[in-house]
């Protein structure tokens, strides 16, 4: 799964660690969340989401097969 969060983090002007604590989660999760190491849980993906006012499927979306 890819995703947008870096590019939406900068858009916000919001840090990995700003990210983190405005959804309550470790700025580490954050970190690995973008580089798709971690897929994050509905929930936090929903939060994510909400935050940066935007669908969930435009911020995370599949990789073509």
């Amino acid at each position: 799964m890819k995703n947008i969060i870096k590019v939406e983090r900068a858009r916000h002007n919001l840090t990995q660690a700003d990210l983190a604590e405005k959804i309550g989660v470790s700025r580490q999760s954050i970190n690995a969340i973008e580089k798709g190491k971690y897929v994050p849980s509905t929930l936090l993906a929903l939060k994510m989401a909400r935050l940066f006012k935007m669908p969930v499927e435009e911020l995370f979306f599949l990789e073509e097969e």
